[in-house]
């Protein structure tokens, strides 16, 4: 055989290993934000108590949430690994330390949702209901966490530059940002308003992987 026929079949060799390795690639998957509204957070059947604000007919019990369902999971799987979050007024309590068996994880950071493109691998806390500093990996309290609190409103409303960063119980990661604490989002909530429905926006990176695109 010629050489030079040895080196056509060499390169057509070549060509057709690249193609097939070409079309077997992966397509890019592209993560885009995916807003859930009205998540409810223990609203009160019985409306607030006019002396002293207290809540009527609440059950006390978090609404839990799974992020890479992307849905509401049930009461009774509370004691599982099956949920990353918890919502209950306006606390939100992270699947573990003594708040649950899983391992999730989360701190608040500031900065722009759509500018924070990876996710850190450091820096998540558990719930720890024993710590006097730090009980809960998301802070409660106005101005602590994410939220700000009006006494002369009674108005929750979400702190811009907030955004809550997960590490789930699968050791996936997201991204959060609340939206609003009032039933349909009102651009303008005030205390006649329905509250703690939330509305939130989450990118779940679910590859294992801390990129956010």
């Amino acid at each position: 055989m010629s050489n030079s026929i040895r080196s056509i079949l060499f390169l057509s060799f070549v060509v057709s290993m690249l193609a097939a390795c070409k079309k077997d690639d992966p397509t890019p998957v592209t993560l885009t934000s995916t807003t859930f509204s009205n998540l409810p957070a223990d609203p009160p059947s019985g409306g607030y108590n006019p002396t002293n604000g207290q809540p009527i007919g609440v059950t006390k019990q978090y609404t839990l949430f799974s992020f890479k369902t992307g849905a509401v999971v049930a009461h009774a799987d509370s004691a599982s690994a099956k949920w990353d979050i918890g919502f209950n007024g306006t606390t939100i309590i992270v699947n573990s330390g003594t708040s649950g068996p899983g391992t999730a994880g989360a701190f608040v950071q500031t900065g722009v949702f759509n500018e924070i493109m990876t996710a850190p691998v450091t820096g998540y806390k558990n719930d720890d209901k024993n710590s006097t500093s730090a009980p809960l990996a998301i802070p409660k309290g106005s101005g602590n966490g994410w939220y700000n609190y009006s006494s002369s409103t009674n108005v929750i409303t979400p702190i811009a530059g907030r955004v809550i960063l997960v590490k789930t119980t699968e050791a996936r990661y997201a991204k959060m940002e609340i939206l609003s604490y009032y039933k349909d989002s009102p651009a303008t909530p005030s205390n006649t308003s329905v509250d703690r429905y939330y509305t939130f926006r989450y990118v779940y990176q679910g590859s294992g992987t801390t990129a956010f695109q």
